[in-house]
């Protein structure tokens, strides 16, 4: 056995902190102190006579024989992770961890997750809200439910997708500025204030073209939120108008808080797709989620 794998303690330590450019962070991940990472990846370094990390402000820069060992670092511990997932299968009973965008998450998901607790009730859900894509193999998460064809993913990673539904984008405001501006062709709503948040990534050049209207961007009001809730409270105060899909925004307009001016749909509008790994270990538990998921949407 070649004598530098004596170090593989060592190249655990390295691997978190490469990870996450810092040996705070890493202590943290290990559950140990900074001082034991910095004397764990020092010795590491003495051993392979070569420097894997300088400093750089607050963070720790891998070199370039850094870079080049964490790369192999990486890839070898996921492949024992999948061998260890190969050999061990959890019940179906248990934690899951669900990872979304916060708009998904907080109109869609969250109001019908109490039907699949009444019909799984040993398996709680952790739900994770974020606008940046899990990483699953590393244990971010176990099952993502994210928009678009893709999850930004690190390079060679394979993920199993599933595509769950697509909508139409359409125009959302208040009934209040529909009657201030008597809101009745497209083209008015040039003169509202158009609000875009971060997560939504629906561009109203395009609903403008697929409704006949030439819209000039430096002469309109644009107004830019973090989150899908904060433009709907926006659009709720009578503020501007938001672009949507009828799932995200249905129970509003059932309320009386917003209308749908213009059944014109932007096409192709927002997908959803499922993304899990197949090796994972909890995969009798994402499959109970995953086909709840498809008969929810279903009906």
């Amino acid at each position: 056995m070649d004598a530098r794998l004596h170090h593989l303690a060592g190249l655990r330590y390295f691997e978190v902190a490469a990870r996450l450019n810092s040996y705070s962070r890493a202590a943290d991940e290990l559950c140990i102190s900074q001082a034991a990472v910095s004397q764990k990846i020092r010795q590491l370094e003495d051993g392979l006579g070569c420097k894997l990390f300088v400093r750089d402000g607050r963070e720790m820069r891998l070199t370039e024989q850094g870079k080049i060992l964490f790369r192999h670092v990486a890839q070898g511990f996921e492949s024992i992770v999948s061998g260890l997932n190969q050999i061990q299968n959890e019940p179906v009973d248990g934690l899951l961890c669900v990872s979304s965008t916060p708009s998904f998450a907080s109109r869609w998901l969250l109001p019908r997750l109490w039907k699949f607790s009444t019909q799984y009730p040993n398996i709680p859900i952790r739900i994770i809200t974020s606008c940046d894509a899990p990483n699953l193999k590393q244990g971010d998460a176990d099952i993502a439910i994210w928009q678009g064809e893709d999850l930004d993913t690190p390079s060679g990673q394979n993920l199993h997708k599933e595509f769950l539904f697509e909508e139409s984008i359409y125009p959302f405001c208040s009934p209040h500025l529909a009657r201030t501006i008597g809101l009745s062709e497209p083209k008015q709503l040039l003169n509202a204030w158009l609000i875009h948040y971060e997560s939504g990534g629906y561009p109203w050049q395009t609903w403008f073209a697929q409704a006949g209207v030439t819209m000039n961007k430096d002469s309109v009001q644009w107004m830019d939120v973090s989150t899908f809730d904060h433009a709907m409270n926006a659009v709720m105060a009578g503020h501007g108008a938001c672009l949507a899909s009828d799932s995200l925004a249905n129970d509003y307009v059932e309320r009386g808080l917003l209308i749908k001016p213009f059944e014109i749909g932007m096409t192709p509008g927002i997908q959803f797709n499922l993304f899990y790994d197949d090796e994972s270990p909890r995969r009798k538990r994402i499959a109970a989620f995953a086909n709840w998921l498809h008969n929810e949407i279903a009906e």
